[in-house]
């Protein structure tokens, strides 16, 4: 059974055509139209129709990134993008005549490491995302943990530095202010636009024109061997270390999964997170510390995610066991006459 599973994040949309086993059959990428729910609507449908052409798929799941609600259907609040109290699967249904499942981007990227890659075995397992800003998901016992209200995991909206940053949530001095792709580039183009001779590495490397920098541009130069860049995602890594300090206190996990893409950087981010995870966790020395890996789908596990919650979530739709190990299967044959027996309007896939 193939599902398509699409990854909304704050700068691209990634879908991709995803089989049982987490294999991606065939990927597609789009900017993220950030200002308009619309847009980002059209995108979601646009891609869908296409990787639909060449197979035959049988569910599409959506990874937001955002608040999403209780019944996996409206997108209460997204820091990076322009929804607000947004009926997303309403909307798409109307659209799409396939099965929908929405879901909170990180809970996406979280499942993909549990079902299929450094999450397996996790007793109890965090998957922390970074890119635009920083993503949370919990896993516990083989279950993802949604809170009462659908929202649970937003970690990177944890108070760090009082005054400190502002953040996109109307807060300041979240943690995805000091450990994300958006902290990496903000205090690469500081140090650029002081003219710091430690920066003019990074300088060279996009032909002096500040505002073109990403956080990958940081990421490659650091790869390369460049010092101001390595220093950059040693602190985002520093960062990124006390933070897992500190939900290490509170939710005593046996393994943290790190992926999005700043952990691109793998050891160059890892080894200073580790650092300050081992400085920093309480009781240290007298309780078994977690570990620290890097994701191994890196940014393909928003979209696998997506792609096998909504499978299951056709066994077991949100509200029955909140789309966990479903306890029953349809064949595929039942799932075909359920796919054909929706109805295809002008202006849906």
């Amino acid at each position: 059974m193939l599902s398509v599973g699409i990854d909304i994040g704050g700068t691209k949309v990634a879908a991709g055509v995803v089989d049982e086993d987490g294999q991606i059959l065939r990927r597609l990428q789009r900017p993220t139209p950030s200002r308009s729910p619309q847009a980002v609507e059209d995108a979601i449908v646009d891609v869908v129709g296409e990787l639909c052409r060449d197979h035959h798929v049988e569910a599409v799941g959506i990874g937001a990134a955002g608040w999403v609600d209780t019944d996996q259907a409206v997108v209460r609040f997204s820091p990076h993008l322009a929804w607000r109290n947004e009926p997303l699967k309403a909307r798409l249904n109307q659209r799409i005549a396939l099965p929908v499942l929405v879901d909170n981007d990180a809970n996406a990227a979280a499942w993909a490491e549990f079902r299929f890659g450094a999450g397996r075995n996790a007793k109890v397992m965090v998957c922390l995302t970074l890119g635009t800003g920083i993503g949370g998901a919990l896993i516990i016992n083989g279950k993802l943990f949604r809170g009462r209200y659908g929202m649970a995991g937003e970690f990177g909206h944890m108070g760090v530095v009082p005054e400190g940053h502002w953040c996109p949530c109307g807060n300041r001095g979240c943690w995805e202010q000091y450990a994300s792709g958006n902290s990496l580039v903000r205090d690469a183009k500081a140090l650029l636009r002081e003219n710091s001779p430690q920066a003019s590495g990074l300088m060279e490397r996009i032909g002096g024109d500040i505002d073109a920098l990403t956080g990958p541009d940081v990421t490659a130069a650091a790869m390369a061997g460049d010092q101001m860049a390595t220093e950059l995602i040693s602190d985002v890594g520093t960062w990124l270390g006390r933070g897992i300090a500190d939900l290490a206190a509170a939710l005593d996990p046996d393994l943290f999964v790190v992926g999005g893409g700043v952990s691109a950087a793998g050891d160059l981010l890892l080894r200073p997170a580790q650092h300050a995870f081992d400085r920093t966790l309480t009781g240290r020395g007298f309780r078994p510390p977690a570990r620290l890996v890097i994701a191994e789908f890196r940014n393909d596990a928003g979209l696998v995610g997506a792609a096998d919650l909504a499978r299951h979530s056709i066994a077991e739709p949100p509200g029955s066991d909140r789309g966990f190990w479903p306890r029953r299967r349809h064949s595929s044959g039942r799932l075909r006459r359920l796919r054909d027996s929706l109805l295809v309007e002008p202006g849906r896939v």
